[in-house]
């Protein structure tokens, strides 16, 4: 019996083991995925979670029960490439002939001294869930900070006033605007609607330092005071990714070939953040992957040589509340009601395909 292990049930892994499964395979060939959750979570409606506009219920979405596919539930602590094994907290060791690590990403504090102790994450069901209570026992008047302001920390300050009109929101960013990498029309735009929904923007804020209750901004030497603080002001690839030694590029993911296939080992695929792709970390980006990887997988199945598309990504949504919202379509920018409707309806699908 031939093994391929997926590790990790995101956007990336579960998209690889659909079309995997969509496909005849042969009755040597066993599939496992490899999750700590029975379910994969929308990681993209995470925002929503940690405002409390949804319940977690809403964001599962099942694997998939099939008798050639085997579910593994457990935390990966480590993969040995050269045995061809992969370490389970409290399991006995998996072997595998192909494997596909598909593990996400986790946040990156940039070294700012008591970040990671004193704010609050939206990055897994977990911390969206902890983030949920924190902002939600917050007294009324109370001052929560969002340290990051592209799409994530806007999706969580629109969506937190959405749900909680009595708080005081801010969302700083070190640049000189919220949604720097966006065209100016986008960023006018989203700066527009924090402005008549009374959030607050702070730029070239330089943080050094968190502490309870406070964030110090090194550039000009203030002290700003909050009582809850979210972080969404960038992503790394998982602790696992962070220790192999082998070849990176320089936001620390690995280094692939147009098969998504780790070099050094052909039967090491990388999926989704742990990638070095042309283009943002995204769940779009991974489900592409995935559905590319089980191509390939396929092609050497059945003999054949793999022939692989460049990957298109169709743009990038945004929401501002359930109301309004914003996107990038190629070169086109959307505004309001409409890429709102658009981003609902991509959710809609999402979760009826993948379960």
């Amino acid at each position: 019996m031939k093994k391929f292990v997926v590790l990790g049930g995101g956007y990336g892994g579960l998209s690889l083991v659909n079309e995997l499964l969509e496909k005849n395979l042969s009755n040597d060939i066993q599939i496992t995925l490899i999750d700590r959750m029975p379910f994969q979570g929308l990681k993209t409606e995470y925002y929503a979670l940690a405002a409390g506009t949804v319940s977690d219920l809403e964001l599962r979405v099942k694997f998939p029960v099939d008798p050639r596919l085997q579910l593994t539930y457990g935390e990966v602590t480590d993969v040995d490439m050269d045995a061809k094994l992969i370490h389970l907290e409290g399991q006995d060791p998996i072997s595998y002939d192909w494997m596909a690590i598909a593990l996400g990403c986790t946040d990156r504090f940039h070294g700012i001294e008591g970040a990671e102790q004193y704010a609050t994450s939206i990055q897994t069901f977990s911390a969206a869930r902890h983030t949920y209570q924190l902002l939600n026992d917050t007294k009324p008047y109370g001052q929560v900070t969002i340290v990051g302001g592209g799409l994530s920390g806007v999706e969580v300050a629109a969506e937190l006033r959405e749900s909680r009109s009595d708080l005081n929101i801010r969302i700083i960013d070190r640049g000189p605007s919220i949604m720097s990498a966006f065209p100016g029309k986008l960023q006018t735009f989203v700066a527009s609607w924090f402005n008549e929904h009374h959030v607050e923007m702070l730029g070239n804020v330089s943080l050094n330092k968190l502490e309870q209750g406070a964030l110090y901004d090194q550039r000009s030497g203030d002290t700003i005071y909050t009582d809850v603080t979210v972080w969404t002001a960038g992503i790394q690839p998982v602790p696992l990714v962070q220790r192999m030694n082998l070849p990176k590029d320089n936001q620390g993911r690995l280094i692939i070939n147009e098969h998504h296939q780790l070099p050094s080992h052909p039967e090491v695929f990388i999926v989704g953040d742990c990638a070095s792709l042309p283009f943002s970390p995204s769940g779009q980006a991974a489900g592409a992957q995935g559905k590319q990887v089980a191509e390939v997988m396929h092609a050497i199945w059945n003999d054949r040589t793999p022939r692989l598309s460049r990957i298109q990504l169709k743009g990038v949504l945004g929401s501002l509340g359930k109301k309004s919202g914003f996107g990038l379509m190629g070169s086109t920018a959307l505004m309001g009601r409409v890429p709102r409707l658009i981003k609902s309806g991509v959710l809609w699908k999402s979760k009826r395909h993948f379960g």
